[in-house]
């Protein structure tokens, strides 16, 4: 495929697009004295779903203790690995509107590279395709941003969907993930949201852009 290496040039250095994003996130703590950055704990969050892996913190700090370093100081770039509990308390009061940035950068590298021409279609437009997708589901879980459904068997579902952005091209065997809209109901709404209406919403906030 023509102009697969300025393709890539675009990705060649997304964890510092990542780390740039992470390093503006609000911290809540007060003083100077944090243990863990913000940036670490955000790297740490990002780790798992890099990996596929659940455990992938709990083996890494295993490896800190042993060896002195790990894949999460040498891939990642962190400085020192803090808990579950501690990133779940740190970034659960973070909109996500906050990594709106690390979004920006890389399509703004792929038109400064010349990659964004790959996905030119019809007169030159991009194609962005939307989807939802859940990314959590619990019987016995829940938060006040779940959305719920009644199964047949009686019981409530509590679960969290989110409406997926991705610039795509035919015949190109690559993506572009653009920033999602999350799937919640709203405030001041009585009906539950949908992808519809988180549709809406993404195109009011970056059809411009």
């Amino acid at each position: 495929m023509k102009h697969d290496s300025s393709l890539y040039a675009g990705f060649c250095t997304s964890f510092g697009w990542i780390e740039s994003g992470l390093r503006c996130l609000p911290d809540k703590r007060k003083g100077d004295d944090a243990t863990y950055t913000m940036t670490d704990i955000g790297l740490s969050a990002f780790s798992l779903f890099f990996m596929q892996s659940e455990s992938f913190l709990s083996y890494q700090r295993s490896l800190e203790e042993g060896r002195k370093t790990s894949n999460c100081h040498t891939l990642f770039g962190m400085a020192k690995i803090p808990t579950d509990n501690h990133i779940r308390s740190m970034l659960d009061p973070v909109h996500p509107s906050h990594l709106q940035s690390s979004f920006d950068q890389v399509v703004a590298a792929l038109r400064e590279k010349g990659g964004m021409k790959e996905f030119q279609r019809l007169g030159g437009r991009a194609l962005i395709a939307l989807d939802g997708t859940e990314y959590f589901c619990s019987y016995k879980l829940g938060c006040p941003h779940c959305l719920t459904r009644k199964r047949s068997n009686g019981k409530t579902e509590f679960y969290h969907s989110m409406l997926a952005a991705t610039i795509v091209a035919p015949g190109h065997n690559m993506a572009v993930p653009l920033m999602p809209e999350f799937i919640a109901k709203q405030d001041g709404a009585e009906k539950q949201d949908c992808e519809r209406n988180a549709a809406k919403r993404w195109l009011t906030t970056h059809c411009e852009r």
